[in-house]
């Protein structure tokens, strides 16, 4: 009996062939459409045409209140802690290797295929191991770093092995239409990016003022409120100073945003939580690594210790700018991804 996968179908070119290359592996796929928010591009029609020059049936999988409340409550509740949230790492945990995978064992799948670029490979102690793209510049393992080894064992990416350009080429040679289709670079459910105006229409409550204030505590005037602001910001501060202010705190408890100094904004050391690791438990002594705060981020040298069941203390060998509450720090052993958590 062949084996059978659920490919998460959007409609573009990489979740395409990598359905194409799991078929010409023999296995007997289907897609899968997730409904996720209704003020998003739902792509299902694209979906629908990829499956069908494909040859494959398509189910669409409404998953918009839970994409409400496991992405775009937390996003929202995470920023008016005064925190710079990922909504991407929430997604990928909670629906896309979460509720995908329970939706595919309902209908009798066992495993999934995203079109993702990351590879998993097993490793010498037969634990399951996420490592980079080979297309360094598309590597996605940074917003997949909370992946488990039950969902990793159900999970194929067929194209982390090759390069985008390679997989245009795929696509172009199969006769698919949307070889050559443009990427989205924006969170999905904000297409403009205004974080602050999505939060204040979402929730039909205007942003609580608050006022800046500079490391020595003086009052230099009224903020629009801490969601419009985030660590490491320059523009759209409306502050006249002696010199260029960056946003280099932000206390939700009075609403106030604290500025300073570019240099004010390097820091050597970082805690996370809601920690995971890949390729062991958990770390029984320091390790050296190397880890990124930002999905763009090249990686940087440093120390990491586990210093309880679900905190990373990571110390790096040069002060980085802008350490972001909210965001995910990554650890990194070459290739492989060690694994991570949110800064706190």
């Amino acid at each position: 009996m062949p084996e059978s996968a659920l490919v998460a179908m959007s409609g573009g070119v990489d979740s395409t062939v990598a359905a194409l290359a799991s078929i010409e592996a023999g296995v007997e796929c289907a897609g899968a459409m997730m409904k996720l928010h209704p003020g998003a591009p739902s792509g299902e029609a694209d979906a629908q045409a990829a499956a069908e020059r494909l040859g494959i049936p398509l189910y669409i999988f409404d998953m918009t209140s839970a994409f409400a409340e496991k992405v775009i409550a937390r996003f929202i509740k995470s920023y008016r802690e005064g925190h710079t949230p990922n909504p991407c790492v929430l997604c990928n945990k909670h629906l896309k290797f979460g509720m995908l995978l329970e939706k595919a064992g309902e209908i009798g799948i066992h495993r999934i295929v995203t079109g993702h670029y990351a590879r998993i490979e097993r490793g010498d102690n037969g634990r399951f191991l996420l490592k980079k793209s080979m297309d360094y510049k598309k590597d996605q393992s940074y917003v997949l770093y909370t992946l488990t080894q039950e969902q990793l064992a159900r999970i194929s990416f067929p194209i982390g092995g090759l390069t985008k350009p390679q997989v245009r080429e795929r696509a172009a040679a199969a006769g698919l239409k949307n070889a050559n289709r443009s990427e989205s670079q924006d969170i999905c459910f904000i297409p403009d990016g205004d974080y602050a105006k999505f939060i204040e229409e979402h929730t039909g409550e205007p942003s609580e003022k608050g006022r800046f204030f500079d490391v020595d505590g003086n009052d230099l005037g009224e903020n629009k409120g801490i969601i419009h602001y985030t660590i490491g910001q320059r523009r759209g501060l409306g502050l006249a100073m002696p010199h260029p202010p960056y946003v280099i705190d932000i206390r939700p408890e009075d609403s106030a945003v604290i500025v300073g100094r570019n240099e004010q904004l390097f820091s050597k050391t970082l805690r996370a939580r809601d920690i995971n690791l890949i390729p062991y438990d958990k770390l029984d002594k320091p390790i050296r690594a190397k880890a990124k705060i930002r999905y763009k981020q090249s990686e940087q040298p440093v120390t990491v210790r586990q210093t309880d069941e679900d905190t990373l203390y990571v110390e790096f060998d040069e002060a980085q700018r802008a350490v972001t509450k909210g965001q995910s720090v990554v650890i990194y052993d070459e290739d492989i991804v060690i694994g991570g958590g949110t800064i706190v």
